[in-house]
């Protein structure tokens, strides 16, 4: 196979060249978005950079602690944007709690298993391995939490009165709330059951793409990419089954009320 095709700051302007001319269009289309796209490529460059820096040092020394650092750095990030994302927000930080939560235990419990049996470098913590792994397994669960998260208390606020009328009736309290449980579940699986519907026939997707420009053989890099769909489905579930079934249990007491007092929108 070729070998990988080192890209030169020329190279990037051309593709900065693109984004001027997509604020352009913008500004003359009187669209009110130049300012956002010029900034968000920005931060963009800025951050990718930044972040590529920080990734060669720590492969470069290959140390257990520098990557446990980077790992839990990630899964704080990732957690804090599952807990602000919902318009709605549990008191006592209740968001972040769940977040935290399921975020640490559906993410590490993902990367761990597929390092240990599917992967399995040497040794198995390898940074060049658990990080990557990490990042794409911390955007499925972010998406399918808060997704599933935002979609579960709207839901269940907009359908108070259906839930108590339940309540009132003697129906207990999981089964009051299980088609609004469902229905968020359902909601934070959507885009990676997307995802594995589109891949190949319609989208190459991206760690694909990135193993064959690297010069990966195409067959092998296809074998990493249906691993990596797998393994973002099962991340994927146990986000959202998991802050929606803990959300879920927030929202009653003892007395199989709904405490709709415990939500507020989010500031």
């Amino acid at each position: 196979m070729n070998q990988a095709i080192h890209l030169q700051a020329p190279d990037l302007l051309v593709g900065a060249l693109l984004v001027l001319l997509a604020a352009g269009a913008s500004w003359a289309m009187r669209l009110q978005l130049q300012r956002q796209v010029l900034w968000a490529s920005l931060r963009m460059v800025v951050q990718l950079l930044l972040v590529g820096y920080v990734l060669r040092l720590v492969f470069q020394h290959a140390s257990p602690a520098a990557t446990l650092v980077v790992v839990c750095v990630m899964i704080a990030a990732a957690a804090r944007e599952v807990a602000v994302r919902p318009h709605q927000r549990l008191a006592e930080g209740g968001n972040y709690q769940i977040a935290g939560l399921v975020v640490a235990l559906s993410s590490l419990s993902t990367v761990i298993l597929a390092l240990l049996t599917a992967v399995r470098p040497e040794p198995w913590f390898d940074a060049r391995y658990a990080i990557p792994l990490m990042g794409i397994v911390l955007g499925s669960v972010l998406n399918a939490a808060s997704l599933g998260l935002d979609s579960f208390f709207d839901g269940v606020r907009q359908g108070r009165a259906a839930i108590e009328a339940q309540l009132a009736l003697g129906v207990p309290f999981r089964r009051a709330m299980a088609q609004h449980t469902r229905a968020a579940i359902r909601r934070g699986l959507i885009p990676i059951i997307n995802q594995m519907t589109a891949a190949g026939l319609i989208t190459l997707p991206g760690i694909m793409t990135g193993q064959i420009l690297g010069g990966m053989d195409p067959l092998e890099a296809a074998k990493y990419q249906i691993l990596l769909l797998f393994l973002l489905t099962f991340a994927g579930g146990l986000a959202a089954a998991g802050s929606v079934l803990i959300a879920t249990r927030a929202l009653g007491d003892d007395r199989q009320r709904l405490r709709l007092d415990r939500l507020h929108p989010n500031a």
